[in-house]
Parts: structure tokens; C-alpha cells; sequence
């Protein structure tokens, strides 16, 4: 895509100088600056000017690059007209496709795998929705993406779930909701701790009258939990029951593998021995009645996965990260690929903190109606039918949810506030599909005009940076895929909507004439396929009008 390969064509010129990706970046100064001089020489103004006269010397091989100049030890580079032009072409005639990579590797990505023993929350959904956007990322470079939900069906929270549903029964309410009662109950009433040992016991030995019994709870819970995901605009292709690789004696097997490592010890259980490398907790792998622990389950699944996947990634609370190093290492020493692990800090609200077992926690549930509630208020005078402001609310509501929790960088806490992530004005979704609906409302305005992507006579900043904006789409995916940093995405999303906003701010489109009036016509049909095909990355829906 043109800025790729304006990018592309900066490092073939300065090849023998030996400068890479990382000494590239975008700039207020330039289109994008070579800042290679400090990382090659003690003296780097002069080597800078040396590479300056070699990309000069070489100005006959500029494609995309329409003019170097150099700033003390920086090289700064400026796209050609060439670009700008090729930008508009390509998005015109490849539509939705514009932007695309081919890369085509096998991904598996496993995002949210909440326990089963309750609702979704705000502190599982920044797990949920950073794993989704990757999938819809890394299958626009052209990866074929399976996603997973890990089902937590053989642990000791899911059996004290069970018990509590057969002590209580299930309430006439939304499955995940009405188990996550009887686990509290549960938990405040009282309960024998053999009881939940024995369940335990007996459904990893396949008990079936137990292991109906489980599974009648967990599908109860599963079932109200994907729910919540589809109203977010999230599905999972697989859903993988912890049991699976119990029952097809796939995890017997891996144990065998890891009883010949000799970081395997036994005493009253299983466990491996990682001091040498570092890790001084034990891993255990069996409790002391010879059942499996998740983490013996967990081995095996992602042998499995090694088995079927070119690249593994998981979504991770920070809580998980001593485990996701073990976890790996493990791996490792059996001579298996670790996971790629995004490992993310948590989304919090204002109220403070939430805990399942003890009943403090607020729902996503209840996020969801609050926020798209709030959002059908700021919407209310608008001159729709009553069924369309529902729709409206309810692509507004969710888009804020999604896009204020993906928009902050994987690795940094962050507080959801609604009455900001619904602000209209700010930088948030309802901005970016604002954007999107005001270049529906100027297309439906257009009776007839010709597609044109000759640039020459567009000379205002604001069609100038636009189209940059445009040309820029795939450069950002690609540092998706290879960063795993979906904000990435939403910071592009802000970029391109600040620069259709200014542009609908500046120039007088539908009445301009001729060839400038099809252009800049033309420049508002390519800005609605980017801002469209970017909502939809972020699980967004794009709206025609707002």
C-alpha cells in the first residue's frame, strides 16, 4: 500500500548505511524522518549529510518519495503526488478490500476465557475486547484466525458453582447471573470443603451422573456469557472445555513428556522445579489425590495448539504474568513454541472494586444498559423514528464501551467513564462514526459525478493531509500485526476523523464544480470506505446517520 511502500523505498536507498525499520518514524516535520545518524556514528550531522547526498544522487528510483531534506543528524522525507494520486486510486477501485495484507498465517487467539461461574465484568472486558479487535486486525493481513474461549469447567470455583446450584436450584434470570447467585450464596452461607473435593474428584474421573451435572451449569453460564459478547459484536469460532484433553487422554500423554524433564519432582504431588531459571514458585501440576491442576491442563492444551497454529497469542491480566513466564518456559523445555502473551493492566470505573465471590463486582450487563441508556438520552431530539434511535444507541453505547477500553495501550491501568467515552466533541467512537455519517449525509446529496483520483489541483492542507491520512491505513495495520497493540488502530481511527472533520470544516465540496467538484466528491467516497472499514476493525458499527 503507498505508504508502506513509501516507507519501503526510503530503506532501499539507504540500504548501504545499513538503516532499518526502527530508525524510521512519523514526524510533525516531515512525512517520516530517518533518525539512523545517532544510532551509526559519534558524529551524526556528518554522516547524515552523507546519506542525505546518496538519496539525492538516487532521486531518478523516487517513486513515493517526492523530496528529502536534511535537519541536522535527521533525514526527513516527504511523499510525492505520485502517492497521494495512487492513494485515491486504490481505494476507489479496491473498496473494502483497500488496505489489506497477505501475510496468511494460522493464528489461534484466546481472549476472555472468564470462569463460568458468573457474569462478564468491566475487568473482563478489556481482555475481551483487545482479543477481538486482534482477530479482526490479524485476519485483515490475511490470516486465517480462530478464536478461542478457554473453558474453566474442571476447576475448584466451578464445582463450588455447582454445589451451589444444587442447594439453591437457578433463578428465572440470565443463566450467567443466575449461577453467579448461587456461587455467592455459596460462598456468604457456608460449604464442606470435602464436598467440593469429591465433585471435583469425580468429574475428572468422568462420573457421568457429575459430569452432567457440570456440564448443565457451565453451558447455563456459557450461554448468558455469550450474550454479553454478541452485544459487544464478539463471537468465538471455538470454545474449548478444560475436560476435552482429560477425557481424550491427550493430557496423560503430555504428562508422561513432562515426567522426563528433569525439573519434575514428586513429593505429595506433582511439580516442576524452575529455580534454575529464575522462577522460585513451584508448579504444580497434581493435587495431593492425584487430580490435575489447571496448569497440567493448560500445558496440554497449548501442545495442541502448537500442533495446529503458525502463532499463538493470548490475552492476559497482569495478575497472570508469573504464570504466562512459567507457562512458557515449560513449554519451551519440552521443545515446544510459547505463546505470544498481551498482557494487559485493568480497566477499572470510578465505583472501585468488584470480586465475584463475595458479590461486589458490576456486571458488564450493567454497563452496557447504563451506557447505551446515557447515549439514547444525547440522541433523543434527533429527527428518527423511535426503532432507528434504539438502533443508534445501542451502536453509539457499544462503540464507546469498545473503543475507550482498546484506545489506551495494552500495558496501562485505565478508568472507564462513560460520560467522557460518549462525549460527541472529545476523541472518542462517537466522534469517529460522526465522521463516518457526515460523509453519508454529503454522499446522499450527490446526484451524479465522475471518480477521479488526480490530485493535481487539490493545493489546501486539509485535502493534502487527508489523503496522507488515507494512504496510511495498511502502514498502521502491518505495526498491529507485528506489535500486537490494537490502540494502534483506534489512534489511527482519531487521526483519520480529525482530518475528515477539518476537511468537511474546510472546503466547500458539493459547491465546487467540474473536475474539482468530482475530486473532492471522490476524496469523501474513499474517506467513507477507510472510516468504515477501521470502525469495523475496532468492532464498531459504522452508522449512515447520527
Amino acid at each position: 500500500m503507498p505508504f508502506r511502500e513509501f516507507k519501503t523505498e526510503i530503506l532501499n536507498l539507504l540500504e548501504n548505511f545499513e538503516v532499518f525499520e526502527k530508525d524510521l518514524e512519523l514526524s510533525d516535520h516531515a512525512d517520516m524522518a530517518c533518525k539512523a545518524a545517532f544510532r551509526l556514528s559519534k558524529h551524526p550531522v556528518e554522516l547524515a549529510k552523507k546519506m542525505e547526498e546518496r538519496v539525492k544522487s538516487r532521486s531518478s528510483e523516487f517513486r513515493f518519495i517526492g523530496s528529502v531534506e536534511r535537519a541536522g543528524p535527521y533525514l526527513n522525507f516527504f511523499v510525492s503526488q505520485k502517492l497521494l494520486d495512487e492513494t485515491l486510486r486504490r481505494v476507489l477501485t479496491e473498496g473494502n478490500r483497500y488496505g489489506a495484507l497477505e501475510i496468511g498465517k494460522k493464528v489461534v487467539i484466546e481472549h476472555t476465557s472468564a470462569n463460568p461461574d458468573g457474569p462478564l465484568h468491566i475487568g473482563h472486558l478489556r481482555n475481551t475486547v483487545i482479543g477481538d479487535t486482534l482477530a479482526r486486525i490479524l485476519e485483515k493481513t490475511g490470516c486465517k484466525v480462530e478464536r478461542h474461549y478457554y473453558v474453566n469447567d474442571m476447576g475448584r470455583q466451578i464445582a463450588l458453582a455447582v454445589l451451589g446450584v444444587e442447594r439453591y436450584g437457578l433463578e428465572s434470570i440470565k443463566g450467567d447471573h443466575a449461577v453467579a447467585n448461587a456461587y455467592i450464596r455459596i460462598n456468604r452461607d457456608g460449604y464442606e470443603e470435602s464436598d467440593v473435593e469429591k465433585y471435583m474428584e469425580r468429574y475428572e474421573e468422568g462420573d457421568e451422573e457429575i459430569v452432567s451435572t457440570f456440564n448443565k451449569v457451565v453451558e447455563t453460564a456459557l450461554e448468558g456469557i455469550k450474550e454479553t459478547l454478541k452485544r459487544l459484536n464478539i463471537i468465538h469460532d471455538r470454545f474449548v472445555w478444560e475436560s476435552e484433553f482429560v477425557r481424550s487422554g491427550y493430557m496423560r500423554k503430555v504428562l508422561e513428556k513432562l515426567l522426563k524433564l528433569k525439573e519434575c519432582k514428586k513429593n505429595e504431588t506433582l511439580y516442576l522445579d524452575l529455580s534454575e531459571y529464575g522462577i522460585k514458585k513451584e508448579v504444580h501440576l497434581t493435587r495431593k489425590n492425584g487430580t490435575s491442576l489447571y496448569v497440567l491442563r493448560d500445558i496440554a492444551y497449548h501442545i495442541w495448539k502448537n500442533e495446529k497454529f503458525e502463532r499463538m497469542i493470548n490475552v492476559l491480566g497482569a495478575d497472570h504474568k508469573l504464570y504466562s513466564r512459567q507457562l512458557s518456559l515449560v513449554l519451551e523445555l519440552m521443545g515446544y513454541n510459547s505463546p505470544e502473551n498481551v498482557i494487559f493492566e485493568f480497566v477499572s470505573l470510578p465505583e472501585g472494586s468488584m470480586s465475584t465471590r463475595k458479590g461486589k463486582f458490576i456486571s458488564a450487563d450493567e454497563l452496557i444498559d447504563k451506557v447505551v441508556e446515557t447515549a439514547s438520552d444525547l440522541i433523543s431530539d434527533k429527527d428518527m423514528e423511535d426503532e432507528e434511535k434504539k438502533k443508534v444507541a445501542e451502536a453509539v453505547g457499544v462503540g464507546a464501551i469498545r473503543f475507550d477500553i482498546v484506545r489506551v495501550s495494552p500495558e496501562k491501568p485505565t478508568v472507564f467513564d462513560w460520560k467522557q467515552a460518549l462525549d460527541f466533541e472529545r476523541q472518542t467512537s462517537p466522534y469517529v462514526q460522526y465522521a463516518y455519517a457526515r460523509a453519508s449525509s454529503i454522499l446522499k446529496k450527490v446526484e451524479d459525478f465522475d471518480l477521479r483520483w488526480d490530485v493535481a489541483h487539490f493545493n489546501h492542507p486539509s485535502e493534502l493531509r487527508l489523503i496522507k491520512e488515507l494512504s496510511m491505513f495498511s502502514f498502521h495495520l502491518e505495526r498491529c500485526y507485528r506489535l500486537l497493540k490494537p490502540n494502534i488502530m483506534a489512534g489511527y481511527a482519531l487521526n483519520l476523523a480529525n482530518a475528515f472533520n477539518a476537511f468537511y470544516r474546510d472546503i466547500p465540496v458539493l459547491q465546487s464544480e467540474g473536475n474539482l467538484r468530482n475530486s473532492r466528491i471522490s476524496l469523501v467516497m474513499a474517506s467513507k470506505i477507510v472510516l468504515g472499514e477501521v470502525l469495523n476493525l475496532l468492532g464498531i458499527e459504522p452508522l449512515e446517520r447520527m
